[in-house]
């Protein structure tokens, strides 16, 4: 259990060999390629081309097929994916990939259609809108007047009054007509008849009235006849829209092909990817990467048999931030990979935290749940789901902890007699009333909280200690012997003696040894008197108020102990 050795690799080849290496580096599986030192080769080389542009978009096609499907196949996944073996060649170029690659042209191509359609669906909505409230004009749209006269279509606000307009026309003696034709809730909907020669005359009357005139100049025919024949273009619209949707769902059997195909191509945008990191001349190119040291016999096999030049090494401590990390845990720390990488994973000269963390983890999550039915129900499930759909990644390794923590809760809930709470006797109670019976228990949360109480805190100072040492360990490796003697190797002494204080009960005379040895070794590292005087009140008050409040924060254990055992009597 330990941070996996990198060699850093530099690689020159044959430019002719360039795909057949990246194809042999991708198959082998274990070299991070990185972006090269360019200032050596900037007059003789230039970065790598590659189609990783194009490979994103066919990609990101695939992916929308594929969602498509679901969607309008109603297709249910559930909450696992159970993905099946495929050989190299299925996978690179088999039939069953084929039929992906045409799925998802397929329904790409129906969804493009479905997008048109749509699109033009809310172009006949919105004119069918705008015509509704003319349907009882009995007037050809396209109809602007007669030799004599003029026809305007036009509309008021809703809160406008149309006699009084009508009125303001008749008082000016003009020979025109004021109609409405219908009104909602926003807009009176109004046609004016008026004489040529008085038009504009007519308009200025009606401009304090917002008289907004409306025209239709792509339609033909009365407003009525126009929304009979965009009502069977909309519905010839929706049945084109059925038919592509139609088209999708029987894509719903070739749902496993299509992800196969989405697959490869997110093999091939790796790697095209990686190809932007070469750089290339006229004819070798170059690569810098890494590889884990375990495998260089592997991967100078490679090299070799392709005739590159290579040079292998270890980073040195300025490149550790660049250094790709890969931890090497076994099947009962490989879990807690979730919980590393969901905060931040080690540096490169760092430690690995799961074997640490894993035995922490575990045994707090079952002291905090503490009963059997719910362990046996975590080891039950996770196992079960393990087993059936055999999840990857995270997901995967949140069973494993899922299992992990589920013996813990069990052994916990074995010592303080605990099966869903009170279930067995409150059962047996139920059956027979005289029974007595009782689950056999070392301790129980509710009676004995005091000594659940000094547990943890116990636990508590087992972790911190750990810690510290941790932490000792890394300076002595870092040469920075002095420091760990004068921080934590103190702080183990302070802390020494305080047990050794209350054990024998000579308070006074261990405080005052712990006393001496801060103020001894908290001044390391400030320059003069009084640098030394503030590192040390600093590091005392910090100390103090750090150990001790770290270490009381562990009575949540306990609270979170007490917490689910009466929560399940109750229940």
């Amino acid at each position: 259990m330990a941070i996996v050795k990198m060699k850093k690799l530099r690689v020159i080849a044959m430019r002719q060999d360039r795909e057949a290496l990246l194809s042999a580096l991708m198959d082998l599986g274990c070299v991070e390629l990185s972006s090269p030192e360019p200032a050596a080769f900037a007059d003789l080389m230039e970065r790598g081309t590659s189609h990783a542009s194009r490979q994103r978009t066919l990609l990101t096609d695939a992916n929308t097929a594929l969602e498509a499907v679901k969607r309008f196949g109603e297709v249910k996944d559930g909450p696992f994916i159970k993905r099946r073996k495929v050989t190299k060649e299925e996978f690179f170029g088999g039939e069953e990939l084929k039929q992906g690659e045409e799925a998802c042209a397929r329904v790409n191509e129906a969804l493009q259609t479905m997008g048109k359609l749509k699109g033009e669906a809310d172009r006949i909505q919105s004119a069918m809108a705008a015509l509704r409230p003319w349907a009882g004009l009995d007037l050809p749209l396209e109809r602007t007047g007669t030799a004599k006269s003029r026809v305007r279509l036009g509309v008021f606000s809703a809160n406008t009054d149309t006699g009084t307009a009508r009125n303001a026309l008749a008082a000016e003696e003009l020979a025109a007509e004021l109609l409405e034709v219908n009104a909602d809730r926003q807009q009176r909907y109004l046609c004016l008849i008026v004489h040529k020669e008085e038009e504009g005359a007519a308009l200025e009357v009606l401009r304090p009235f917002a008289f907004s005139a409306v025209t239709f100049p792509d339609h033909t025919g009365t407003a009525a006849e126009n929304l009979d024949r965009l009502e069977r273009q909309l519905t010839e619209n929706r049945a084109q829209q059925e038919q592509a949707e139609a088209v999708i769902r029987e894509s719903a059997p070739n749902r496993s092909a299509m992800r196969l195909y989405a697959d490869h191509l997110n093999a091939a945008l790796a790697r095209e990817q990686g190809a932007e990191q070469l750089l290339e001349g006229e004819n070798i190119l170059y690569f810098s990467g890494w590889a884990p040291a375990e495998r260089m016999e592997e991967v100078t096999s490679l090299l070799d048999g392709l005739g590159c030049a290579w040079k292998a090494e270890d980073p040195a401590p300025e490149e550790y931030p660049e250094v790709p990390i890969q931890l090497q845990n076994n099947p009962l720390t490989e879990p807690m990979n979730m919980v590393t990488e969901m905060y931040s994973l080690p540096a490169y000269d760092g430690v690995d935290p799961n074997p640490l963390m894993a035995p922490f983890f575990v045994l707090f999550f079952g002291l905090m749940l503490a009963d059997m039915g719910y362990g046996l129900l975590m080891i039950l499930v996770s196992a079960f789901i393990k087993k059936k759909y055999d999840p990857k990644g995270t997901m995967g390794q949140m069973f494993g902890i899922g299992i992990l923590c589920g013996v813990s809760t069990f052994f916990w809930g074995a010592l303080t007699g605990g099966f869903f709470g009170d279930f067995i006797p409150q059962l047996l109670l139920l059956i027979n009333p005289g029974s007595t019976f009782a689950l056999p228990a070392l301790f129980t949360p509710l009676n004995d909280a005091l000594m659940v109480l000094i547990g943890s805190l116990a636990l508590g100072l087992v972790q911190i200690f750990t810690g510290m040492a941790v932490s000792i360990w890394l300076k002595v490796k870092r040469g920075q012997v002095m420091s760990a003697l004068c921080g934590e190797v103190a702080w183990y002494a302070v802390f020494l003696c305080i047990a050794l204080g209350a054990v024998t009960g000579k308070w006074s005379a261990f405080l005052i040894l712990a006393l001496v040895i801060l103020l001894l070794t908290q001044g390391y590292g400030k320059k003069g008197i009084a640098g030394k005087l503030m590192g040390i009140g600093g590091s005392l008050y910090n100390g103090l108020t750090g150990y001790f409040s770290d270490i009381l924060s562990y009575s949540r254990l306990m609270a979170l102990m007490l917490a689910g055992a009466v929560i399940a009597q109750v229940f």
